[in-house]
């Protein structure tokens, strides 16, 4: 990772931090990187100095929405006029890490089909936590492709309770 990815998160951090925001915007961030990180088509837009900021500022506005924290949003926007669309992803994840960090947590990377209230963020903390023996910050993303269930990972572990692996595991036993 480069200094320079580090130094913005940082930065993000405190900022964010400073408007008692940082668990939303690392959340929002962290959701933002894998969008982008998912698609080159995406990530090209966002880093293509050939393309007026104001734009690419757009692009970015669009896929935020207005559910977005306007931290999240003002932050994003500046990070695009720095010319540092291209390492959204990369500062989204170290944000993330630093912030879990600074509490003395480890980042779980959960993965369910709708969002997660807060009670159930809570007991998902706890059991992670008991099975890995680390305190630990869930970030949540919404992905449909599981079709159920809860895909959580820390670190190098990976505990899946997907309905998709499940069904795989079923048809391999039947056949």
């Amino acid at each position: 990772m480069s200094e320079k990815v580090e130094e913005y998160a940082a930065g993000l951090a405190k900022l964010a931090g400073a408007e008692g925001e940082l668990n939303r915007v690392a959340d929002e961030l962290y959701q933002l990187g894998r969008t982008v990180e998912s698609s080159d088509d995406l990530r090209e837009a966002l880093s293509d100095r050939s393309i007026p900021a104001s734009r690419r500022i757009g692009i970015l506005e669009d896929l935020l929405g207005s559910s977005a924290s306007p931290i999240t949003v003002n932050l994003t926007s500046m990070l695009i006029g720095a010319n540092r669309g291209g390492d959204l992803a990369s500062i989204a994840n170290e944000l993330v890490r630093q912030a879990a960090e600074a509490r003395g947590q480890a980042v779980a990377e959960v993965r369910t089909v709708i969002p997660l209230d807060d009670a159930q963020r809570e007991r998902l903390c706890s059991a992670l936590s008991g099975a890995t023996g680390k305190n630990i910050d869930v970030v949540v993303l919404v992905d449909p492709d599981i079709m159920g269930g809860i895909v959580a990972q820390v670190g190098d572990t990976v505990f899946d309770g997907s309905v998709r692996t499940r069904l795989e595991k079923m048809k391999e036993r039947l056949s």
